[in-house]
């Protein structure tokens, strides 16, 4: 048999039931004197007791027990020797080997299965120094011989005690069981309760929703019919405000005194303000609907800016510089039109509330998108107002008001415009420092074109004409707005032989029946036969007339239309465009 590294404390021979005392009696003292405490005592004592039995059943076995300070921590060995194989099979009930094993730290068989090793873990408290092992193996050996009554009468008190601590702990068991069960009541009523509670409220949360839901169909309905409302309105609206303007732009021509010029430019004047109004009207009602006309093209983006300096330059107050910067040969795909505004709206806001300082306008590439940057040294916007000016209607106080006013709709038409556009409009400001809009756009949309257009042949200037030796011949008008209609017929008179004036479609072709016209110019929204249902009358029945479609709103569509006719906006006719559709119906006026 091997023996151990460390102080050999104890080495004997098992043969009967006294020795198997003895070790147990033994085993206990030493895990005493090495500072382990009562529980760990009976457990050593009791697993040198289960092995040394299994052992003696077989014949004499030899013990030795020692330390093994080379590990750590320092081990407690106790090697057992028997004539015959140690089973490790069966329950610790069986005793022997499987009860050591769950006695004590650790339990070993040599290959043969003739050796056994029981192995104890000491703490860092044991006293495992020469003289303390020197003085625990000498009390060891003697004692090891003494009384085997003696021993039982430990091993009764042993068991007296245990029996104690489990009485004890078999009440301390039955006192949590108790108030287990009282706190499992308690919770079960809880649960019960709560189960209620949320029952209830996801009742009212159900109903919740489906009131909810039923609010924002209404809503949905509500912002619809006042799109719609705008858009109708709009378009009635704009129809006698471009007759306004167009009869003051005929008072103007004619001979006038210097204070009916004056008032007659008022009368334009506060036309233009009221159709920017209503423009603004219907272009916010189109962008909340989705239906803005995107039509991407190519852009050289610092013509544009020029343009938009030029355009902006009057409105800046003395003492502002107005500061344009992009750099050349930048290309952006998208609606030029609706950039421009987008950008106009931003650049007219900037220079309303600037006193002093600058306002700037900014344009670079970023990756895949163009940055426009308004920045401006202005008034400025608190934060309590920053979301609130993209809100239709609303304008934030300012020590300028009432001398600086609009409507409200600039920054939301904006913001909407620049979304449809797959882009972004932000801004950041400080009271008093100024105020910065950022528009982000995608450089080139999906499916966009790449190529950038040449620039728009000049429209040669149309000098009055002889109506003797008029090109344009006999014109007719189509329009239910009398007072448009006397308009466009004024800007006629001097390019046309003979104007004539039909308030609706039935009374265009009966005049045509009765004299047959060199050119036409149809309004879109005519009632009964509208303007396009007209125009393709007029491709059927009438092949020669060269026919031309104006309107308040947008460019209709005009399909199955043989020889589409060229569109003229009513808000920005004027003779040129509209004698340059007569005559080369090919083409939109610019």
């Amino acid at each position: 048999m091997s023996r151990p590294p460390g102080p050999l404390l104890l080495a004997t021979r098992l043969e009967g039931d006294t020795d198997l005392l003895a070790l147990r009696r033994a085993g206990r003292e030493i895990a005493r004197a090495l500072g382990l405490d009562v529980h760990a005592q009976v457990r050593v004592a009791t697993a040198l007791s289960e092995v040394g039995r299994a052992a003696v059943a077989l014949g004499p076995a030899d013990v030795t027990i020692a330390l093994d300070r080379g590990a750590l921590p320092v081990l407690l060995r106790a090697d057992l020797a028997s004539a015959a194989a140690l089973s490790t099979t069966g329950s610790a009930a069986d005793g022997g080997v499987p009860a050591a094993q769950r006695l004590v730290d650790g339990v070993a068989l040599d290959d043969d299965g003739r050796h056994v090793t029981l192995v104890v873990e000491l703490g860092a408290s044991a006293r495992t120094d020469t003289a303390s092992t020197d003085a625990l193996r000498r009390a060891v050996t003697t004692g090891y011989g003494a009384d085997a009554l003696d021993e039982l009468r430990v091993q009764n008190a042993e068991l007296l005690r245990t029996h104690d601590e489990l009485r004890a702990q078999q009440e301390e068991l039955r006192r949590l069981n108790s108030e287990l069960e009282e706190t499992n009541r308690g919770v079960l009523a809880m649960y019960h309760q709560l189960s209620a509670e949320l029952e209830e409220t996801n009742t009212g949360v159900v109903a919740l929703y489906a009131e909810l839901d039923e609010r924002t169909r209404e809503l949905a309905a509500a912002n619809e019919a006042k799109s719609r409302f705008l858009r109708n309105v709009s378009h009635e609206l704009r129809s006698p405000v471009n007759s306004i303007i167009g009869l003051t732009s005929l008072l103007e021509s004619s001979s006038l005194s210097p204070d009916q010029g004056e008032q007659v430019e008022f009368v334009r004047d506060s036309a233009t303000t009221l159709l920017t109004l209503v423009d603004e009207l219907l272009d916010l009602a189109r962008a909340e609907a989705g239906h803005l006309d995107v039509e991407p093209a190519p852009i050289d983006v610092a013509e544009l800016l020029d343009e938009l300096r030029g355009t902006t330059r009057p409105l800046v107050r003395d003492g502002v510089e107005l500061v344009v910067a992009c750099a050349p040969g930048l290309v952006l795909v998208s609606d030029r039109r609706l950039v421009a505004r987008v950008l106009r709206n931003l650049l007219t806001n900037a220079v309303k509330f600037t006193e002093r300082g600058s306002v700037r306008l900014d344009a670079r590439a970023d990756g895949d998108t163009v940055r426009f940057v308004v920045a401006d040294t202005g008034l400025g916007i608190g934060p309590e107002h920053l979301d609130s000016v993209f809100e239709e209607f609303v304008q934030v106080p300012n020590r300028l008001q009432p001398s600086v006013r609009g409507t409200g709709l600039g920054l939301p038409y904006a913001r909407r415009t620049s979304e449809a556009l797959g882009g972004s409009l932000t801004a950041t400001s400080v009271p008093d420092v100024g105020s910065t809009f950022t528009v982000v756009l995608p450089v080139r949309p999906a499916g966009a074109p790449t190529a950038l257009p040449g620039p728009a042949p000049a429209a040669p200037a149309l000098a009055p004409r002889d109506p003797a030796d008029a090109g344009l011949g006999h014109v007719l008008v189509v329009d239910d707005d009398r007072s448009y209609g006397a308009f466009v017929a004024g800007l006629l008179r001097e390019d046309a032989a003979r104007v004539s004036v039909a308030h609706d479609g039935l009374h265009a072709l009966a005049l045509l029946r009765d004299a047959p016209a060199d050119a036409a110019v149809v309004d879109v929204r005519l009632p009964g036969l509208d303007g396009v249902g007209l125009l393709a009358r007029l491709r059927t029945d009438h092949p020669d007339v060269a026919v031309a479609l104006m309107s308040s709103g947008p460019r209709p569509e005009q399909p199955g239309v043989e020889r589409p006719a060229p569109f003229l906006p009513k808000a920005t006719l004027d003779r040129d465009a509209l004698v340059r559709a007569l005559r080369e119906p090919g083409e939109d006026a610019p």
